[in-house]
């Protein structure tokens, strides 16, 4: 196929259409510069223009006309994601939702949103009702919902609620295809998953249906501890007490706290570790009896009982990927993995990491429950000399029986399980017969015989020369 951008271009000009070069650029790009392999590869890629329909007919307008054109097709919400899910690998036509953002209905435990809502004008939306949004990313302020859904896994409530793609996470999504005739489906139970995390490539949500859970005016707090893996067994065992309602617990270890927690100065030692956590307020007493009856645990910060002449702002704002964007501001030469350290040996993994790295691999966890279970999720920070010792530290990983989820790969497959999921190939095939969608991340479309012994290269990417 031959694009022929112009022509979309030209035929989409009554809607809202963006060619300023400075502006194009910005809304093509993501945080894919977490990563010091994506930003080598992906620093100067971006779009030809971008659209940004105000419905979900005008949506259908811009893939019916990019499809007549070869028009390559990449949606975005706010760009918050990190693995260059949101950046245009061919080029073409970058399709924002920024207008397609109102909150339709909140009924009890559900609400049905538009893409575009930031995650914190959904939750203020729903604590009208006395509710709230079970989970949301640590981009919460500036992240749209669609954008959680599409290129998310969890985040902020993944400690009693599991991971995004988990039975009950999602009601319902309404998607629309890229044919010559657009068509709108309906997806709920099995078939969520044909398009839930699928970075947009084979269809455009256009309307989701969420549960929510009862709003608290959580209590957050920071509990220090002079050893990390005291730190790390304090938060786990706070997790499995049925009793005690969490939103958060983020184990980190020092000196990391200090070092790239500015506003902690002072107030959290040179070498130590701490927990970030979110306790409803009916649990603070049950909270006050088991941190007493933990050896190690002082608590240095409570939201509901500060004298700080400043605090620390949100603690959820420490955890998740916003650690790694704090180290990055005070140590450019920072980078992260994404890791699972599965139960029921999930403990003896972290200590094993630990041994073998030291301080190269500083452990960042996050307490979350999978199956009913409490494990694990580490997005730990990496100290980044070469891009073979990047892979070498993953392979260590992988060799212990963790699981990682590269943030230094831009494909589906390999920023997840290394395996192709045949429901969003199968959709794809359906949905995007031309493979206009978002381009160049699902490996199984363009090349379903890679190995996956070396980081994919999309042979459609546009050259930094043109």
């Amino acid at each position: 196929m031959t694009p022929n951008v112009a022509a979309a271009k030209a035929a989409l000009s009554h809607l809202e259409i963006d060619e300023n070069p400075r502006s194009v650029k910005a809304k093509s790009r993501d945080f894919f510069w977490y990563s010091p392999v994506l930003k080598g590869k992906l620093d100067h890629l971006e779009a030809d223009f971008v659209v940004s329909p105000k419905s979900e007919a005008e949506v259908i307008e811009v893939l019916k006309v990019c499809y007549d054109h070869d028009c390559p097709v990449t949606t975005r919400g706010a760009g918050t994601g990190n693995y260059g899910q949101a950046m245009p690998l061919a080029g073409g036509c970058v399709m924002h939702m920024k207008n397609m953002a109102a909150v339709k209905a909140i009924s009890p435990g559900r609400v049905t949103v538009e893409p575009g809502c930031l995650l914190k004008d959904l939750d203020a939306a729903c604590n009208k009702s006395g509710q709230e949004i079970r989970m949301f990313s640590s981009t919460w302020a500036t992240a749209t919902v669609g954008g959680f859904i599409a290129g998310g896994s969890g985040g902020v409530g993944s400690v009693r609620w599991g991971s995004l793609r988990d039975l009950g996470n999602i009601i319902r999504l309404r998607v629309v295809t890229m044919e010559a005739e657009p068509r709108i489906l309906e997806f709920r139970g099995e078939e969520l998953a044909r398009v839930s995390h699928a970075y947009g490539t084979n269809g455009i949500i256009t309307e989701l249906e969420l549960p929510l859970t009862a709003a608290y005016d959580w209590v957050e707090l920071i509990v220090g501890f002079d050893d990390f893996m005291e730190s790390a067994q304090y938060a786990n065992d706070l997790a499995l007490e049925d009793g005690i309602l969490l939103k958060l617990a983020t184990p980190i270890e020092g000196p990391a706290p200090a070092k790239y927690f500015p506003r902690l100065a002072g107030r959290v030692g040179d070498r130590q570790s701490v927990v970030m956590l979110m306790v409803a307020p009916q649990s603070m007493d049950a909270f006050e009896t088991f941190t007493a009856r933990r050896g190690g645990a002082s608590v240095i910060y409570r939201s509901d009982d500060c004298d700080w002449e400043r605090g620390p702002g949100a603690v959820f704002e420490y955890g998740w990927n916003h650690t790694t964007l704090r180290a990055l501001r005070v140590d450019p030469a920072i980078t992260y993995l994404q890791v699972r350290y599965g139960a029921p040996d999930h403990m003896e993994k972290v200590a094993e990491i630990r041994r073998i790295f030291g301080e190269e691999v500083l452990q960042h966890l996050e307490v979350i429950r999978s199956n009913g279970r409490v494990h694990f999720a580490g997005l730990p920070l990496v100290r980044f000399t070469t891009e073979a010792r990047l892979d070498e530290i993953v392979k260590i990983h992988e060799d212990l029986g963790c699981m990682i989820f590269n943030p230094h790969r831009y494909t589906l497959e390999e920023g997840g399980r290394q395996s192709v999921d045949d429901r969003q190939l199968a959709f794809k095939r359906e949905a995007d017969p031309k493979g206009l969608l978002n381009p160049g991340k699902m490996i199984a479309w363009d090349e379903p015989d890679h190995d996956y012994s070396g980081m994919y290269a999309y042979r459609g990417m546009r050259a930094a020369a043109e």
